[in-house]
């Protein structure tokens, strides 16, 4: 009995030794990290209530949702409006700032729907895989990524920190796509397939694109200040014209290239240069070689 006490009393003098080891070196503690206790946490709550209020049949968590869908939308603005409240006066902390912002992003839900109805229409035109509306909304990837997207784009837009980004990870980590909330993307925006596409913050995309999986729209290099890291707040990212296709694999980089309008972009390519508008680019490789079977 008089080992087993031992043992704990040692084992308890260790944790509390690594609690005060780890509480007090090599880390990096601003006011928002001290009061961001459950933060990912209700900023995924809130993309959660702010998607069933756009759209309550779809993201709704019960079966009558859809016949009650006014009941449902003002519960669930109201909710996200209680959240993003506690959220900004932790991170402004301005309570006349806090309300301003608020009316602003909550006026602009109505405008940030219609932008999705055009990337869902554009998602069933498409995709002739598509056999409905409703099965775009249900079980496509782009509908998840673009939907969180188009809601987090609006709140970096009025210097909202932290919060766009945690929204967008979440788009990723359930969407296998990850778009930056700066991006900046049109009307009538389809991702097909999804899986791996990655949008760049400071990337310009016009109406009607079209992306494939695995496309990167990245940077190409970075360039540095007189300490040697990277400079933050300069266009690092390609734009996209309208009408623009782009297929799989394919990596566009930098942010003096330009992909012009009504272009068509093959798949695995690699530019880092700009394509005037109406080209179709292809890649050039030898033919495939075939080999009898064993």
């Amino acid at each position: 009995m008089r080992n087993t006490t031992n043992t704990i009393d040692k084992m308890n003098a260790c944790i509390v030794c690594v609690a005060e080891a780890l509480n007090g070196t090599g880390t990096y503690c601003s006011d928002v990290l001290m009061n961001s206790a459950g933060l990912k946490r209700e900023t995924i709550r809130m993309t959660h209530l702010l998607r069933t209020a756009l759209y309550p049949q779809i993201f709704g968590e019960n079966t009558g949702d859809y016949e009650l869908s006014p009941i449902t939308v003002s519960y669930c603005l109201q909710q996200a409006a209680d959240i993003l409240k506690t959220l900004l006066k932790t991170m402004l902390k301005d309570d006349v700032k806090t309300e301003t912002f608020m009316r602003q992003f909550f006026a602009d839900l109505p405008r940030i729907k219609a932008k999705l109805e055009t990337d869902i229409r554009a998602a069933y035109n498409g995709d002739p895989a598509a056999k409905s509306i409703e099965e775009i909304m249900l079980a496509y990837p782009a509908f998840e990524a673009i939907s969180i997207y188009r809601l987090a784009h609006r709140l970096y837009e009025l210097n909202l920190p932290i919060v766009p980004r945690i929204m967008t990870e979440y788009a990723h980590k359930i969407s296998g796509i990850d778009i930056h909330p700066g991006a900046t993307i049109g009307d009538y925006f389809f991702i097909d397939h999804g899986t791996g596409v990655v949008i760049g913050e400071t990337c310009v995309i016009g109406d009607h694109v079209k992306l494939y999986q695995g496309v990167t729209l990245g940077a190409k290099s970075f360039k540095l200040d007189e300490d040697g890291n990277p400079v933050k707040g300069i266009k690092r990212h390609p734009q996209i014209g309208n009408h623009v296709i782009i297929y799989s694999g394919t990596t566009i980089l930098g942010g003096n290239t330009v992909i012009g309008d009504n272009c068509v972009i093959g798949g695995n390519l690699w530019l880092t240069h700009s394509v005037d508008s109406g080209k179709i680019v292809l890649a050039v490789q030898d033919s495939p070689k075939f080999i009898d079977a064993l």
